[in-house]
């Protein structure tokens, strides 16, 4: 596995921080963070996300991370009351912008 880097640290300590119920794509991470991009962001999330929710990390049309982990994504996201359109994410009113994160947090 690679190591932890700077870029990384920072992705996951974002996801760590989206409330329950909400989501936030792989692309608004990226933007949040002003650096990387979706792709960079998900290989961030495959290599060391185990340890944080994945489940409120999404594609932009609100699908999950794996088609083969949807089950659990469905699980996740039912039990926080995530507002879903079928199996997908409802993007209107689940995506989290960070602007209710920890005011203390400086992310850039």
């Amino acid at each position: 596995m690679d190591p932890l880097n700077p870029f990384a640290e920072r992705v996951l300590d974002l996801v760590e921080r989206i409330p329950p119920g909400k989501v936030m794509a792989y692309g608004d991470i990226a933007e949040y963070l002003g650096e990387g991009g979706p792709r960079q962001v998900g290989k961030v999330m495959s290599t060391w996300g185990g340890g944080v929710p994945w489940w409120r990390v999404v594609h932009a049309d609100g699908s999950g991370a794996a088609p083969d982990h949807l089950r659990e994504c469905l699980a996740h996201w039912r039990a926080e009351g995530t507002p879903l359109r079928g199996e997908r994410v409802d993007m209107r009113g689940a995506r989290w912008d960070g602007r209710q994160a920890d005011p203390s947090a400086d992310f850039q």
